[in-house]
């Protein structure tokens, strides 16, 4: 999978993801002085938001794009030293030094195919007791852009195939436990999000849910390949499921080392 995104365009142009960040933040319970883990932050608008309810805390703010964390770092600069930056992949082991006392993440699971290995690197980080709130492409998500996809011509054939991991409620539900976590909550949520047709639905295609379609082929075939694409979905809208999970780190693990082994 790519790692580098169009930071600039994706901040312009994320609000469904900022709108399902808000959603997400309301169900991590904060005093206001915790150090809280945005595990994925993109281009810190969600960040931002939890900023806010952290008066007398501390953010820190990962993300694996290194464009992302820059458009981060601005976004985020009137805050000083109260939020801390990191370029790592949540595929291994976390360079932070001291657990966390939450990890929220907003749109980013989905793009890790390992869930196994993300939840063991986070429950690493998180202290006993700690929340994990967080919100990803669940089963069934985009499916109709998977299939007008496919049908003009694409690097995959569905969403099995693809670099994504678009999981169910209860596969996850299971992985979670195995990591070590408790009082686990999943569901999956239906958020069907329309966009007005022609240039506002192509660029958002292209910037976000066909990015590593348009990665695997020529510079000259993306933009017909998106156009071709936007004019076979049934509406001006994208079929969007959301995986919701609520859940606390339970007993410590041996994190690095997977299960069964």
């Amino acid at each position: 999978m790519t790692t580098d995104w169009d930071a600039a365009t994706y901040d312009r142009i994320a609000d469904p993801q900022a709108r399902w960040g808000e959603a997400v933040l309301d169900r991590l319970p904060l005093r206001g002085d915790e150090r809280v883990l945005d595990a994925g932050c993109g281009s810190g608008r969600v960040t931002e938001l939890l900023l806010a309810r952290l008066p007398a805390g501390h953010a820190i703010a990962l993300d694996g794009s290194p464009t992302m964390l820059e458009a981060a770092r601005r976004r985020l600069a009137s805050f000083g030293d109260r939020v801390t930056f990191i370029v790592a992949d949540l595929l291994e082991p976390l360079p932070i030094d001291r657990p966390v006392d939450a990890v929220l993440s907003t749109a980013t699971f989905h793009w890790i195919r390992d869930h196994d290995a993300l939840f063991r690197h986070l429950a690493a980080v998180l202290r006993t007791g700690g929340w994990l709130v967080a919100q990803c492409g669940g089963a069934g998500n985009v499916a109709s852009v998977l299939a007008a996809a496919a049908e003009v011509g694409g690097p995959w054939s569905s969403a099995a195939e693809g670099p994504w991991l678009f999981a169910s409620a209860e596969e996850t539900a299971d992985r979670l436990a195995r990591a070590g976590f408790v009082d686990v909550r999943t569901w999956l949520q239906s958020e069907p999000t329309p966009f007005e047709a022609g240039e506002p639905l192509e660029t958002y295609l292209a910037t976000i849910v066909l990015r590593e379609h348009l990665a695997r082929m020529p510079d000259s075939d993306r933009d017909a390949y998106v156009r071709g694409v936007a004019a076979k979905l049934p509406r001006p809208e994208i079929d969007y499921v959301r995986l919701n999970i609520v859940a606390r780190r339970g007993r410590a693990l041996d994190c690095g080392t997977p299960s069964g082994s």
